[in-house]
């Protein structure tokens, strides 16, 4: 009797695997939400994390057998950062013929400055890099900017801000930019940060470790993220049916007045008789 298929695979094989499910997962992802178009000049952000080079990998993967023909320029912001190795991203790049450009910028001094010892670095960070990297897209003809967020990063957001925002809101895989200047697009919607880790891995990626705001160990984000881990454990496919959940809304079952009408008919004048009698009460009670 022959072996089973699935136990005569080789690391090369299941490597293969891998890199063929990230390759479908953003593929899908662009088409449903249609993220680049013929002719689109693409910013990838490089950060030198796992999650950027394995975005800029994937898209040169499909650039190749795409039905659009698009530029791809990974752009990386250089934050100034003590010890930051300014030479790893340069010589990877060039090595791989991709088109690149360093943007240098001290964002570093100015939230070390702002930010207290001990707080979270992350929010003004964010800030100043999306607005030096949103600068350099519009002084460029950049028609998208590809960040290399992946599905557990949408999950991780959607929790901190129905937890800590009271809002029913994530990070979309495409974004209009509030000015209506830039389009932002997540290739990596689809994919599960244990898949992006391992491919990182074979791949060897010259992983640049930040030591800004990923050395911080009391976020918030990394304790969702031990609790989604945690779920996981309890019941596998838990955090794949969150994420479905995201795409499958039914603003009628839910409670946004601005989403979905619920007077149902009933006269505008009664419905603020209620509010009116409600408002009483409250300052009733408070009296």
């Amino acid at each position: 009797m022959s072996a089973h298929p699935h136990r005569s695979r080789t690391p090369a094989a299941e490597a293969d695997k891998l890199a063929a499910r990230l390759r479908r997962q953003v593929g899908q992802a662009i088409g449903d939400f249609g993220m680049i178009g013929d002719g689109d000049k693409v910013m990838v952000c490089l950060s030198g994390g796992k999650d950027s080079y394995t975005l800029l990998d994937i898209l040169l993967q499909l650039q190749a057998k795409a039905p659009v023909r698009f530029e791809l320029i990974a752009v990386n912001l250089d934050q100034k950062q003590p010890d930051f190795p300014e030479h790893v991203l340069p010589e990877y790049l060039t090595a791989r013929g991709v088109p690149f450009h360093i943007i240098e910028q001290d964002t570093y001094s100015t939230v070390t400055r702002v930010i207290p010892a001990g707080k979270t670095m992350c929010s003004l960070c964010s800030r100043l890099r999306r607005g030096a990297l949103y600068s350099w897209a519009a002084a460029n003809g950049i028609s998208k900017i590809a960040l290399g967020h992946h599905r557990d990063d949408i999950l991780a957001t959607f929790f901190l801000n129905m937890f800590y925002q009271a809002q029913l809101k994530a990070m979309p895989p495409k974004l209009r930019s509030d000015d209506g200047r830039h389009v932002v697009i997540r290739p990596l919607a689809y994919c599960r940060e244990n898949d992006i880790a391992e491919y990182a891995a074979q791949q060897r990626f010259p992983i640049i470790p930040c030591n800004l705001c990923g050395s911080q160990d009391n976020l918030q984000r990394k304790a969702v993220q031990r609790m989604l881990a945690e779920w996981e454990q309890l019941q596998p496919g838990r955090s794949e049916n969150i994420f479905r959940a995201l795409g499958h809304v039914s603003p009628s079952q839910l409670a946004d007045r601005k989403l979905f009408d619920f007077s149902l008919g009933a006269p505008a004048a009664e419905m603020s008789a209620w509010t009116a009698d409600a408002a009483d009460e409250t300052v009733a009670a408070q009296a």
